[in-house]
């Protein structure tokens, strides 16, 4: 049976948050914000002077990914998600400022799962070969932070049916770490 994707908004409450769990599928409408290894480098230097960050964070979700340049009559280019766990070493400080919600590909560290669940926060997987998919669903682009780092710079999108997946959700459920069981079980017979 195949699950019915729920619909979310960015800002996004804790509430909303709570109420995802790992392996649930989404979609997205509102603004996402973009940041890669670069960017947080520089928000993370940024609060450690005390500077306010370029976006208000509370509630925010975080897409990791540096976009390609839009090709003629596009808004963007191929924009697929990066490795998150380069960006663990900033991500427990973003997500005490209130920051709900991440997007990108791969495992996260037990430190920021820790943090996540302290904060209500969920991690959502977007699908890396579907890079030219995902593009589709963002309907404008413009970067608000650090235009010299190119498509590392944080642009600011507006998404409607981002499509991703919740890979981590607010209690630390991984569905990176429970999934291959499930579906070992189920390929050999375990279940039908």
């Amino acid at each position: 049976m195949v699950q019915e994707r729920k619909i979310i908004s960015v800002p996004l409450s804790r509430e909303t948050a709570l109420s995802l769990y790992a392996g649930d599928r989404v979609l997205i409408d509102g603004n996402l914000y973009t940041g890669r290894d670069a960017a947080h480098r520089k928000m993370f230097d940024s609060l450690g002077k005390g500077d306010p960050l370029p976006f208000d964070i509370e509630g925010q979700i975080i897409y990791y990914v540096g976009p390609s340049p839009a090709p003629p009559g596009k808004i963007i280019g191929s924009a697929g998600p990066t490795t998150s766990g380069r960006m663990d070493p900033f991500t427990p400080a973003l997500l005490d400022l209130g920051l709900r919600g991440m997007i990108g590909k791969g495992y996260r560290s037990e430190k920021v799962i820790r943090s996540m669940v302290r904060n209500g926060a969920v991690y959502f997987g977007a699908v890396g070969g579907a890079a030219a998919l995902i593009a589709r669903s963002i309907i404008q682009a413009e970067v608000v932070a650090w235009p010299e780092l190119g498509p590392e710079a944080v642009f600011r999108l507006k998404v409607r049916s981002f499509p991703a997946i919740v890979v981590i959700d607010a209690f630390g459920n991984d569905v990176y770490r429970t999934g291959p069981p499930v579906y070992r079980a189920g390929r050999d017979g375990g279940e039908s």
